[in-house]
């Protein structure tokens, strides 16, 4: 059983996931809770990819960045709620933080783009046919979750298990114990131990005490990109223990939310990737015209869609459309985005192919140099456009909620501020979204998975000293004792892994164990020699093992008479599943299972999901096959 001598994390999202794994990296004990039945939060629905200056991969493709171009750009996106400090540690860090997921979770981030407000290409995503945002923070989650298994003694998940109170001492608010949480049965639980919070931001705060109605009530009323869980929880809660809040009404809306057109009010919406504009897409209004720089910062873009003529349009030609082919055959999939020709596209518009043509011609002539942009676009890609010998992907958007940059003020090492004497909180950290003032009034894209990856580190690097001075500290404790007692050695028979000894007298075996990501390309269980077994009280996982197919048969004639969100099916390989009841759990939303509802969604759920995410979240989902087949999942 973990015990005080650990850290808390709030949120399995990516920047709750990068502080867990730093945390282990540095030694700590941590336990990650999440009021989600799964992890990911917002981060997996991330579409474009992670900045980063001065990588590897930029280095490789020859693109002259630098780590003062991507702070120059962050301060002017920034504008007058600028933090230097805070710009500073996320921009500079960006190139080990890109590296770290590289070399660490073996991810592919070797694709980069600009996106709108950047000065040089240095948005990276990987050529794995997933979005970025699902590659990279599953990636996490497996990893951590596999840790819970190995190291149970090490590492402890509690997922719908929400946060409602920091503890404090009543002596000194400003010291910080650990927190209350409510477990899935309702009952009512403490922690304690220093507490990193990376529970999101509040763009689908549509409760009771919405931050959104209160700051920013003139948005509230628009659609939004969020999960359901997005609901400002962990700003409420350090306002509440008396940290300060800052820039809360900079909330930021996105241009390119997409619409459904069979379900257009919808209050959910998908996001359009600003990588389909970075790659040449435009945005077309109701006549067919071009209306500002579709690379502009994200407010401005959506301020000029405010100011024009609905309905807009995001069209790419046949190029723009190969370079991004998961993306447009995942929203074509989804229904949001339909393929056509010029002269089809002109007719939907409801204008003359003349007059398209003659916005084609203008846009190419723009990109050669031969006339000037009336909104000053400044870069292009993937040209000609040709209304006449070109097929193009096309889809409906519209203004969304999407991001929020207020948050709570913290240092340049995540520790959370007292709102009225400006100190530091001992034993309280923040990170992601939660962190205001990294972005000030404008977030560039690609920065949200950045910001994650390099406040979550920072948050575990800040939360592990901090424990382990409160263990040195502590006199006779045990924990203090071991401490004490570490010493590090080079394993002879495995350079590649580092050995702990918890007694400096004893080298045996029985006395070490391996230290987790001493070797990046090490599994769970050859890295690290687990030394007890895991406890009552941490998750209970479901997973391939012992998983088999039902034998019972459906027709899809069957399947397809439960095709709405209270009795849901759908067809996965041949395997029928009931997925009623974990709609809500679906870390991509309801909405996107229920679009298949009663159909096949093997495509979809191939370009997304690895076969094994079926056994190991889902498995009583699992209620048959298909008549006359015999499925199998590649495990």
């Amino acid at each position: 059983m973990l015990t005080a001598d650990q850290v808390i994390v709030v949120g399995g999202g990516l920047s709750g996931l990068s502080a867990a794994h730093q945390l282990l990296i540095n030694g700590a004990n941590v336990v990650v809770l999440d009021k989600q039945g799964f992890f990911g939060g917002n981060s997996t629905k991330a579409t474009s990819g992670i900045n980063g200056a001065l990588t590897r991969t930029q280095i490789d493709l020859k693109i002259q960045d630098s780590v003062q171009q991507f702070y120059d750009d962050t301060l002017r996106s920034a504008r007058d709620l600028a933090r230097p400090e805070l710009i500073r540690v996320l921009t500079y860090n960006s190139a080990a933080a890109v590296e770290w997921l590289q070399d660490v979770f073996k991810l592919d981030l070797t694709l980069v783009s600009r996106l709108g407000g950047h000065s040089q290409p240095r948005t990276h995503r990987g050529h794995d046919a997933k979005f970025p945002g699902m590659a990279i923070t599953y990636a996490l989650m497996e990893k951590l979750e596999d840790y819970a298994e190995a190291i149970p003694d090490r590492v402890q998940i509690l997922k719908k298990a929400r946060v409602t109170k920091l503890i404090q001492d009543p002596s000194d608010e400003l010291r910080v114990l650990g927190v209350e949480y409510e477990n899935e049965n309702g009952e009512l639980m403490q922690l304690y131990g220093p507490v990193v919070l990376a529970t999101g931001g509040y763009a689908a705060d549509f409760t009771d005490s919405s931050l959104l109605k209160k700051y920013r009530p003139d948005v509230y009323g628009l659609a939004t990109t969020n999960g359901t869980h997005a609901t400002g929880d962990g700003q409420k809660m350090i306002m509440q223990a008396g940290g300060h809040g800052i820039d809360l009404e900079k909330v930021q809306v996105h241009p390119t939310g997409l619409v459904d057109p069979k379900d257009p009010d919808n209050r959910w919406k998908f996001l359009a990737a600003e990588a389909l504009r970075g790659e040449g897409g435009l945005l077309l209004n109701a006549t067919g015209d071009r209306f500002c720089d579709e690379l502009g910062h994200r407010d401005y873009v959506s301020g000029e869609i405010f100011k024009t003529k609905a309905p807009i349009r995001l069209v790419l030609n046949g190029k723009a459309s190969d370079v991004l082919d998961f993306h447009t055959k995942h929203y074509s999939g989804r229904g949001l985005m339909r393929k056509m020709t010029g002269r089809e596209l002109a007719r939907e518009i409801g204008c003359s192919e003349d007059k398209l043509k003659k916005v084609f011609d203008d846009y190419n002539a723009i990109a050669a140099g031969k006339k000037k942009d009336p909104y000053g676009k400044k870069y292009f890609s993937n040209l000609p456009l040709d209304i006449n010998d070109d097929n193009f992907h096309v889809a409906l958007v519209t203004p969304v909620l999407h991001f929020t940059m207020g948050g709570v003020e913290i240092t340049d090492n995540a520790q959370v501020l007292h709102a009225q004497s400006k100190k530091p909180f001992d034993g309280l950290y923040a990170c992601g979204e939660l962190a205001g003032g990294v972005h000030g009034a404008n977030r560039l894209g690609g920065s949200s998975l950045l910001g994650c990856v390099v406040y979550g580190r920072v948050a575990g690097d800040s939360a592990s000293q901090y424990l382990f001075q409160k263990l040195l500290k502590g006199g006779p404790s045990s924990a203090g004792k071991r401490l004490g007692m570490i010493s590090l050695h080079i394993d002879p028979s495995n350079p590649g892994q580092v050995v702990v000894n918890w007694d400096s007298n004893s080298p045996s075996a029985a006395n070490r164990e391996f230290v987790p990501y001493a070797s990046a390309s090490s599994s769970p269980s050859s890295a690290i020699a687990a030394t007890s077994a895991k406890p009552e009280s941490a998750e209970k996982k479901s997973g391939p093992r012992g998983f088999s197919i039902p034998t019972k048969e459906f027709t899809p004639e069957e399947v397809s008479k439960h095709n709405k969100k209270t009795d849901c099916w759908v067809i996965v390989k041949n395997l029928v599943m009931d997925v009623t009841n974990f709609l809500e759990d679906h870390p991509g939303g309801v909405n996107a299972i229920v679009n298949f509802a009663g159909r096949d969604a093997t495509t979809e759920f191939e370009m997304l999901h690895e076969d094994r995410v079926i056994p190991k979240y889902a498995p009583e989902s699992v209620i048959g096959r298909v008549k006359g087949t015999n499925p199998a999942l590649e495990l």
